[in-house]
């Protein structure tokens, strides 16, 4: 048994207002940002996530998005009991998906959930409250323009922490800021979108029967190619995922032409995350912009 059983019993405490046994703790995970432990109870199997980060409030913006997923789309997301702090580490609790091997509607699946998440609209790109992507602060100020909202609230936020850490040259820094007046003819004019926002596979599980679950997300309204675009970085996602999507909520054309800029916020992310080797696909991308 993964031996903290003290935190384990008051996180159960916490979240659910009552004192169960453990039976077992598993150390499922051990990342750069979290742990995750599998906790098997007389009540049944829960998941903890927990971590050392200074930000207080990280699991509860979380909680928060993972409550958001749950009410806005017919895909599997795990319900959330608890989240809060003991001590200095922070942790939440939520309902343990059992993972397995995709069925075979699991990509239509996937893409047409993705697509019904992303029907879900308001008058403004943002958030009504800042959050997290991974362990960087994720800025959701409202802007009725996507490529203001995209400049001002994802791009330059992250230029700018990038460059204070010694990252990227001023000189840099000045090239990027360059094609900000370029993106607005860039970007179709789309209503602003619910998104997962963190949209990678390792974020994608198989649940119950083999089907879709959408974890650790970083919930804001923006342009749904975000999400799509972001999807394709790293890999991962098979060709019906894309055909199921566009069947319900087809793309405009040219959506090629402009994944790699939308990809420039999650390269940034990684580039802070995890260092200059995300550089070069940031310097590619301005450069041919600017030609």
């Amino acid at each position: 048994m993964f031996d903290n059983s003290e935190f384990f019993e008051k996180a159960i405490f916490l979240s659910l207002g009552k004192n169960i046994p453990i039976q077992q703790a598993t150390l499922i995970a051990a990342g750069n940002i979290n742990q995750g432990v599998l906790l098997e109870t007389s009540e049944g199997r829960f998941f903890l996530k927990t971590n050392f980060e200074t930000e207080k409030d990280i699991f509860d913006k979380e909680a928060m998005g993972l409550k958001v997923l749950r009410e806005n789309t017919p895909l599997e997301v795990p319900l959330v009991h608890g989240s809060g702090r003991i001590g200095e580490q922070s942790f939440l609790l939520m309902d343990w998906i059992q993972s397995g091997k995709p069925n075979v509607s699991y990509w239509k699946e996937l893409g047409l959930g993705l697509a019904q998440l992303h029907m879900v609209t308001q008058p403004a790109f943002g958030f009504h409250e800042d959050n997290y992507i991974a362990s960087l602060t994720q800025s959701n100020n409202p802007q009725t323009s996507w490529a203001d909202f995209f400049v001002e609230n994802r791009l330059e936020p992250m230029m700018g922490k990038a460059y204070y850490e010694g990252l990227i040259p001023l000189g840099f820094y000045k090239k990027f800021q360059l094609i900000y007046p370029l993106l607005e003819s860039i970007f179709p004019n789309e209503k602003p979108a619910l998104l997962h926002g963190d949209l990678w596979s390792g974020n994608i599980i198989k649940g119950k029967d083999g089907n879709p679950a959408l974890i650790d997300p970083a919930v804001y309204y923006g342009h749904r190619e975000m999400d799509l675009a972001f999807s394709r970085l790293f890999g991962g996602f098979d060709g019906e995922f894309y055909e199921a999507y566009n069947t319900l909520f087809p793309l405009e054309p040219g959506f090629e032409e402009r994944e790699s800029v939308y990809n420039l916020y999650p390269l940034l992310v990684h580039l802070l995350l995890f260092g200059k080797s995300y550089l070069p696909g940031i310097q590619k991308t301005v450069q041919r912009l600017l030609g």
